[in-house]
């Protein structure tokens, strides 16, 4: 018994994903002469018509830039920290800290070693219990 029915459309299914595979470079990726810098510089208005592009550009700018005020100035620094990245911020934004509480404790300055060097009063944070627990990502969303 012929089974030549299921077998044509695996065959034309694997012809067909063949043909969509089959293209030359050159038709996908066209290469003339040019390199990139010249592709650069005429798409940045460089060239013969450098100085209207140019111009226009400057005056595109012009027209979105505002002064800032001495308020803008003041809140910068505060707004840039609220979302710039840090290893802190990365560590504390997915693992969260389960609840141990933090004791501070200051020491005293002192003097230690066989020749007696003096340290200085310093503050220093230790968790209440022996192990720092953290949760796993989406595993504690409130704050506390």
């Amino acid at each position: 018994m012929r089974r030549i029915w299921t077998n044509s459309p695996a065959a034309l299914a694997v012809v067909l994903a063949l043909a969509g595979c089959s293209t030359s470079k050159e038709k996908l990726l066209p290469h003339n002469d040019q390199t990139m810098l010249d592709i650069w510089t005429n798409e940045t208005g460089g060239g013969a018509r450098a100085g209207q592009n140019a111009r226009q550009l400057l005056d595109a700018r012009q027209s979105l830039r505002r002064p800032l005020t001495a308020a803008d100035v003041k809140a910068a620094p505060v707004m840039a920290a609220s979302y710039t990245r840090m290893a802190q911020n990365e560590i504390y934004s997915q693992f969260h800290r389960l609840p141990n509480p933090d004791l501070a404790m200051y020491v005293f300055p002192h003097l230690t070693g066989s020749d007696p060097a003096p340290i200085p009063g310093y503050t220093t944070v230790f968790p209440l219990y022996q192990r720092v627990q953290y949760a796993m990502p989406g595993e504690r969303t409130e704050t506390y």
